[in-house]
């Protein structure tokens, strides 16, 4: 077990030595890379302002989304209101019908007992 002990401690002291190294690397860039990581900037500045112009845009077409579902959901109570009016308007008018069904059959069936009556 030693053995293995001991090469994890000589890998994890090449890993900070390698490390070490990389960090205090050489500060020249050269022209072209300069040119290439400019140009990467400024497209991840334009990709990041369009991302928040959609992100603005979405939350915009959410909020009418939200209005319209309000909205519909208004109308379709008074959809529904109005259908049981109507189904009420509509039992009170075949009430009506059949009372002055009613009506008129008592006085036509009165005026038939009176005229034969009336003939003799």
């Amino acid at each position: 077990m030693t053995t293995m002990q001991g090469g994890r401690g000589v890998g994890l002291a090449g890993l900070v030595v390698m490390m070490a190294l990389g960090m205090s690397g050489c500060d020249y860039w050269p022209p072209a890379l300069q040119a290439q990581i400019e140009q990467l900037k400024s497209d991840a500045q334009a990709a990041a302002a369009e991302k928040s112009k959609a992100d603005a845009h979405a939350a915009t077409l959410m909020t009418e989304k939200a209005a319209l579902v309000n909205k519909v959901e208004e109308l379709s109570r008074l959809l529904k209101t109005r259908a049981d009016q109507v189904a009420s308007l509509e039992q009170s008018l075949a009430a009506e019908r059949e009372k002055v069904a009613k009506m008129s059959a008592k006085p036509a069936a009165a005026k038939k007992k009176a005229a034969p009556a009336k003939k003799r």
